[in-house]
């Protein structure tokens, strides 16, 4: 097991990679047997580092929801991460590229909240209900530990992203904002280009069958630990297709039909 000191120092060079842009080595590199637990743990420290230093909590990201990449990574469940308000950037702006660690995006459906959400036995229906609206997002992650260890071709695990903040680093939102009864959510999907070549299409439903699911999942998550999801925060309910690498110079833009667009450029 780690001690908390570890735990520490491997938040503080996680902090210490994404503030000067060199991403560490994987963690497990170093300690094999770094467990889920503990790999939360230090995302905690990464996190409460930043609110210290003057950020703020607005709600969570669930990442690895679909049954494609769950297999490939041999995992059965979802990983979630906190999203920060230094994370928005806004629809139709530009984005300094240099300043994430091997950044790549994703388009998926942001759920943000009018009620509270907690306990164990949150099903979809509650979901809907305390939602306010649903609206089109595109996630950046980036990685501040190595997806791939140069020198000895070592590939990061799960746990590495977990510890890494679930890789999140950013959020734009824009599109039409929908109530979440509106239409069947499992429907709604997006066609995702780069520099006006189409890259990943996807439907919602990949998200664990519903996107919807994936707030089930993390509140009941949080649950055991006495954690709920407040009204106004912004969920993430998980990627419907597969990341795709940005660099400067790249425009996305995301066609979420009825639901509209999203766009931003890299520079």
């Amino acid at each position: 097991m780690l001690s908390q000191q570890e735990i520490k120092q491997a938040a503080a060079e996680l902090c210490a990679a994404e503030e000067n842009r060199q991403p560490i080595k994987p963690l497990t590199l170093r300690y094999p047997d770094l467990s889920l637990n503990e790999a939360y743990a230090i995302q905690e420290q990464v996190v409460q580092k930043k609110i210290d230093d003057g950020d703020r909590l607005i709600g969570y990201k669930i990442g690895y929801t679909s049954r494609a990449m769950q297999k490939a990574l041999n995992i059965d469940e979802p990983d979630f991460g906190v999203l920060l308000n230094s994370m928005v950037f806004a629809d139709g702006g530009e984005i300094e590229a240099a300043q994430f660690c091997d950044p790549k995006i994703e388009a998926e459906l942001a759920f943000v909240l009018k009620d509270r959400l907690a306990g164990e036995h949150v099903t979809v229906f509650d979901v809907l209900n305390a939602t306010d609206y649903v609206v089109p997002a595109l996630e950046i992650i980036a990685a501040r530990s190595l997806r791939k260890d140069p020198q000895s071709g070592y590939t990061r695990k799960v746990v590495d992203t977990v510890a890494d903040n679930a890789g999140n680093a950013g959020i734009v939102m824009g599109g039409r904002p929908i109530r979440p009864t509106d239409r069947d959510l499992r429907w709604c999907g997006g066609l995702l280009y780069v520099n006006g070549v189409i890259e990943e299409t996807g439907l919602a439903a990949a998200v664990l069958n519903h996107p919807a699911n994936g707030i089930c999942w993390v509140a009941k998550r949080f649950a055991p630990h006495g954690v709920s999801l407040e009204p106004g925060q912004i969920i993430l309910s998980g990627s419907f297709t597969a990341p795709v690498t940005v660099q400067a110079g790249d425009t996305i833009h995301a066609d979420y039909g009825a639901l509209g667009g999203i766009s931003c450029h890299f520079v």
